[in-house]
């Protein structure tokens, strides 16, 4: 999908700073944070214009906010958009890097009686492959 495509499967009015979120979200290999996002796009845009664009494609489900821990959050395309199951992330502790990792569904965990989930989240840290074989 465009990032038209996905704004106009969710009713949103097509502007320039949320194609180009999304355009920088697709692009990406991995989840980036608001400041990579808003870094990289080719367009500068005032940071209010940018904030309301990010928390309405966040807010609608288009973005995945993950988070790694109360200093870091990353964002990546939601699940319903890339039509994958839910996953597990990795969080490269070297560089910071979050990938998703599609080929690793999260599990539904027995709860005791009376609990409810809402959501679960699977994060694990390390080091990724290239940093790795940086420090060999």
């Amino acid at each position: 999908m465009t990032p038209a495509e996905i704004l106009n499967t969710h009713k949103l009015k097509r502007t320039s700073c949320r194609e180009g979120i999304l355009e920088v979200v697709m692009n990406s290999g991995h989840a980036l944070s608001e400041n990579e996002i808003r870094e990289s796009l080719t367009s500068n845009y005032d940071r209010t214009t940018f904030y309301r664009s990010f928390k309405t494609l966040e807010e609608n489900n288009i973005l995945h906010k993950i988070v790694v821990d109360n200093q870091l959050v990353k964002y990546a395309l939601h699940h319903s958009i890339t039509r994958k199951q839910e996953h597990a992330h990795f969080y490269c502790s070297i560089c910071k890097m979050v990938k998703c990792l599609d080929n690793i569904p999260i599990q539904k965990y027995a709860l005791p009686d009376g609990f409810s989930d809402n959501e679960t989240e699977v994060i694990i840290k390390g080091t990724c492959p290239t940093c790795k074989n940086q420090n060999k």
